[in-house]
C-alpha cells in the first residue's frame, strides 16, 4: 500500500494528525483503482469531518445535504445503473441525522456500498456526543459522561442494517494497524464486488479514532479504542451473501430479558427525544408496568393511551 493510489488526487488532507480517515481513503481509492471502477464509480459525500472528500478522490463525487447521503446514491444509482455509488459517512450524519435515509436504504436493499465511520463522536464540530458515543464517554455535550438513564445507550446502526433483508453484507472492520487496514481493504473490495453482482446494498463500518475530539495522543486514542470500542463495536463480519453469520448477537436482547433500570433508560431517552419535555421514567415504574401487563397479549388500543 505504499505511495499516493490513482484513486486520490493532489490535494493535500484536511483531517488531523492521527486521524484514519486518510487510511480509509486510500484503501477505497486503491479498491477503485484495483478493480478498474475509477471511472465507473461516483462517490457521495456526506457532512463532517469529511466533508471535503469530493477534493480528495479522483473519481467523480457529489455532496450531499448532512445525512441525506443514501438518499442521492440511491437517485444516482436508480439513474444510471451501470455506476458504482457508494457513500462515505460517520457516524453522526449516518446514525443521527440520516437514520431514515439509511435504514431505509438498507431495507429496500439499494445496489450502493455505505462506507460508515464510527469515531464515537462529533469530530467536526465540537466533540459533541453522538449516538455511538460509549457509556461514560465524556464528550463536550456529556462533560460528566455519556448516562444510559438519560441519554440511553450507544446505537449499534451495524448490527441494526444486519438485520434488515435488502442488505447482502455487513462488516465492521478497523484500520489502526497493517494487519486491520488488509483485512478491511478486503472487506471494501468484497462490498464492491457486490455492486458488480447486483446483490444489493453492502455495509462496510471502520471503528475510528478521534485523538482530537478524544484529547489524546494518537497512540493513546488507538490503545483506548482497542480497550473500549472494540468490546462494544467487536470487529468481523455480521452478514454475509444475505444470511447472518453464527454468534452474531441480535441487535438488542428481548424486553423480558432487560433490567428495570435498561427500560427505563431507553423509555425516558425516547419520551425526551426529538424537543419534547416528558418526565423521567424509573425503574420503578418498569417493575410496576411488568406487574400489572404481565398477562397482556394484544397492544394497547388508542383508547387506552
Amino acid at each position: 500500500m505504499a505511495g499516493k493510489s490513482e484513486g486520490l488526487s493532489d490535494f493535500h488532507l484536511s483531517y488531523c494528525p492521527g486521524c484514519t480517515h486518510g487510511i480509509i481513503h486510500k484503501l477505497v481509492a486503491e479498491t477503485l483503482v484495483e478493480l478498474d471502477l475509477l471511472k465507473k464509480t461516483v462517490g457521495i459525500s456526506s457532512v463532517g469531518c469529511s466533508a471535503l472528500n469530493y477534493d480528495f478522490f479522483s473519481c467523480d463525487m457529489q455532496q450531499a445535504a448532512h445525512g441525506r447521503a443514501p438518499a442521492v446514491a440511491t437517485a444516482i444509482a436508480r439513474t444510471w445503473p451501470e455506476k458504482y455509488v457508494f457513500t462515505y459517512q460517520g457516524d453522526g450524519d449516518l446514525a443521527a441525522i440520516g437514520t431514515a435515509e439509511t435504514i431505509h436504504a438498507c431495507n429496500r436493499g439499494e445496489n450502493i456500498v455505505i462506507i460508515f465511520v464510527n469515531n464515537g463522536i462529533y469530530g467536526m464540530t465540537g466533540g459533541q456526543m453522538a449516538p455511538t458515543t460509549l457509556e461514560g464517554m465524556i464528550s463536550s455535550t456529556s462533560p460528566y459522561g455519556r448516562e444510559i438513564k438519560s441519554m440511553g445507550s450507544p446505537l449499534k446502526m451495524t448490527e441494526l442494517v444486519a438485520n434488515l433483508p435488502g442488505v447482502y453484507y455487513v462488516t465492521r472492520q478497523s484500520v489502526h494497524t497493517h494487519k486491520h487496514a488488509r483485512k478491511a481493504k478486503k472487506a471494501i473490495q468484497k462490498a464492491f464486488e457486490n455492486t458488480r453482482l447486483k446483490k444489493g446494498l453492502s455495509f462496510v463500518e471502520i471503528v475510528s479514532n478521534c485523538n482530537s475530539g478524544w484529547k489524546m495522543t494518537p497512540n493513546e486514542s488507538n490503545i483506548w479504542m482497542e480497550e473500549n470500542m472494540f468490546p462494544y463495536f467487536p470487529l468481523g463480519d455480521i452478514k454475509v451473501n444475505g444470511k447472518l453469520v453464527e454468534g452474531v448477537p441480535p441487535i438488542m436482547p428481548p424486553h423480558g430479558f432487560m433490567k428495570d433500570e435498561q427500560l427505563a433508560g431507553i423509555l425516558t431517552y425516547v419520551r425526551n427525544a426529538w424537543g419534547n419535555r416528558a418526565g423521567l421514567i424509573s425503574s420503578e415504574d418498569i417493575t410496576g408496568y411488568r406487574k400489572t401487563e404481565s398477562a397482556r397479549v394484544a397492544p394497547w388500543t388508542e383508547e387506552e393511551f
